[in-house]
């Protein structure tokens, strides 16, 4: 059932108090007062906003849809509130309800056109329009340019220590390189020594037998303490001196490392005789040399692909947009990318459900939320503390933690850190669109959630992502 207003009726709502007689009256011939039953949904969120409302009489609540549950946001029996198409005079295509309104009780609203209001407002405010469009759409405009500025330095920082981590292991691999070249000359030049005639068939035979024991013993030797080693190495020096083998001090590092005692020097020692025993050691030192650097080697090349398969992980170049993860491979590629960001003095923890199934999502886009959440609490530590990564489950919702010893977030700041441009930071160290980001990518994209608890000393983000397809494709 509906009815029209008349425009006395109307001035006595404070959002029209202010109008001319003519301007009533417009607004007056073409909206309409509409009933709606104690129960039912006014309008809906993501429906095409075509009517503004205005509340005449009744109770309504105000919801969002979070994670697929609606979560009232306000409830209102005043009179004159109003939801709808609120944007309808600003030139955007496509437009659609930002909330669900419902009457709790049975309501009467006015409900205008959302082309009639645009075009009212339009032409009654024109310098009002001129001020909300330039307001509106350069804040658009802006947190759009600060945001891409954002992520190009996040970028530049995490590609710098992408850089600082992938070049101490290749400069590791190029010095071993460059010894072992020297060790395997060393060891063919003691080689024609042992073997130009001084040792026979079976002594030589004994000598490769021994050298194949080395490499094992090299590959297999036990971690010594600093104390550990330097006790060792004097007995083996000691003993190396004894014998008359010159240098035995730069020998018995070596050795040593190798895991060579002084039982095995005696058995060289037996198998080849006194007199080839310090060209014998030298040549199974360059051995056991060799065997290590092999390993140094491995180890760097083992470390390059491991970040560079982390750099593809955390970038997701080579994989589509939205597919299913493992939450636990982004977290892990963000840290090691994050690795040169964070202080030697900030204990990292990492508390993994293992049982926790893949779930389909964005993934670039999730490692750029860990980005901006681990960065936050990097920075509020400062060179000490403990971060904690923790995943969970909830229900039907994947939870990823992330916590810091910081000095908390103050009560009356914490309403305010999601919204654009807010920040805690110091002028020129933070944009204040990080955790806009991360809130815009958790809730719309994924149809998730992201929460803070703080207290001095123990700060957590905690991030709900639904285990079932939610994001928006």
């Amino acid at each position: 059932m509906t009815r029209r207003l008349t425009p006395d009726e109307l001035r006595t709502l404070f959002l029209f108090e202010a109008l001319d007689d003519s301007q009533l009256a417009r607004l007056a011939e073409v909206g309409e007062a509409e009933q709606r039953a104690a129960g039912t949904a006014v309008y809906s969120e993501g429906e095409p906003a075509t009517c503004f409302f205005v509340l005449l009489n009744g109770t309504v609540a105000m919801s969002r849809r979070i994670h697929g549950d609606d979560v009232e946001v306000s409830r209102t029996e005043q009179r004159g509130v109003y939801g709808g198409a609120t944007q309808a005079y600003f030139a955007l295509a496509d437009q659609v309800y930002m909330n669900t309104l419902r009457a709790i009780t049975d309501a009467e609203f006015f409900v205008l056109p959302a082309d009639v209001m645009a075009a009212s407002v339009r032409e009654w405010f024109p310098m009002a329009m001129h001020l909300l469009e330039g307001l509106f759409v350069g804040m658009r405009a802006s947190q759009t340019i600060v945001g891409e500025r954002e992520r190009l330095l996040a970028l530049g920082s995490l590609s710098a220590g992408l850089t600082h981590e992938l070049n101490n292991p290749a400069a590791a691999a190029v010095r071993a390189t460059s010894a072992l070249r020297d060790r395997v000359a060393g060891m063919r030049n003691k080689l024609a020594m042992i073997a130009d005639g001084r040792l026979d068939g079976t002594q030589l035979h004994d000598l490769v037998e021994l050298q194949e024991a080395a490499v094992k013993r090299a590959a297999t030797a036990p971690e010594l303490s600093a104390l550990e080693t330097s006790d060792a190495e004097d007995v083996i020096a000691d003993w190396l001196d004894d014998h008359d083998i010159t240098g035995g001090w730069d020998l018995a590092p070596t050795l040593v490392a190798g895991s060579v005692d002084i039982t095995w020097l005696e058995q060289i020692a037996g198998a080849v005789g006194e007199d080839n025993l310090e060209p014998a050691v030298r040549w199974l030192t360059y051995t056991i040399d060799t065997e290590l650097l092999m390993g140094e080697i491995e180890d760097a090349v083992t470390r390059i692909s491991g970040l560079v398969a982390a750099a593809k992980q955390y970038s997701q170049l080579d994989r589509a947009p939205h597919q299913t993860v493992d939450v636990h491979d982004l977290l892990i590629a963000t840290l090691t990318m994050m690795q040169a960001k964070i202080p030697p003095g900030i204990r990292k923890v990492k508390e993994f459900d293992r049982t926790l199934p893949e779930i389909p999502a964005y993934a670039a886009e999730l490692n750029q939320v860990w980005t901006n959440l681990i960065d936050n609490a990097v920075s509020a530590m400062g060179e000490s503390g403990t971060l904690t990564i923790r995943t969970s489950r909830e229900d039907d919702r994947l939870v990823v933690e992330v916590g810091d010893t910081g000095p908390g977030i103050p009560p009356e700041v914490r309403p305010r850190i999601f919204e654009p441009f807010f920040t805690t930071k110091p002028v020129g160290e933070g944009t204040g669109l990080g955790l806009d980001i991360s809130y815009r990518i958790i809730v719309n994209k994924h149809h998730g959630d992201i929460r803070v608890d703080s207290v001095p000393g123990d700060t957590r983000f905690r991030v709900y992502l639904p285990i079932n397809d939610g994001a928006s494709v």
